[in-house]
């Protein structure tokens, strides 16, 4: 009987589902600065949206006021999977992004949230 009334607690508890669909709209934000930077409108991203343990572990997580989010995208097949960590802040504007990606030095250069790790 415990189990059950802790069971549906824990099923009817709307705080969960509110956080997921907060973390859901925070990684949806990050998609669209990562299209903007890299200006490209098909690439492949793993995220915790769309997760696959073969290329690597992604997190959604809240940092002070903001979020980070990490993932991996690539250009096309050819292309390795690049790592990536973006800090966004309350209104999901993106504040910093780190990157391992070496075609986007000269982007960097233009641009001060940008961080190009080696």
């Amino acid at each position: 009987m415990i189990v059950a009334f802790m069971a549906f607690k824990w099923i009817t508890n709307p705080e969960p589902r509110a956080e997921r669909q907060l973390e859901e709209t925070v990684v949806a934000a990050s998609r669209q600065h990562l299209e903007a930077i890299l200006a490209k409108d098909e690439m492949e991203l793993v995220d915790p949206l769309s997760p696959n343990r073969k290329v690597g572990k992604t997190y959604v997580y809240r940092a002070g006021d903001g979020w980070e989010v990490s993932g991996y995208y690539r250009r096309d097949e050819n292309d390795r999977w690049h790592p990536y960590l973006m800090t966004l802040d309350a209104s999901h504007a993106m504040t910093h992004l780190k990157v391992q990606d070496p075609m986007l030095r000269e982007s960097a250069e233009k641009n001060e949230l940008l961080e190009i790790l080696p």
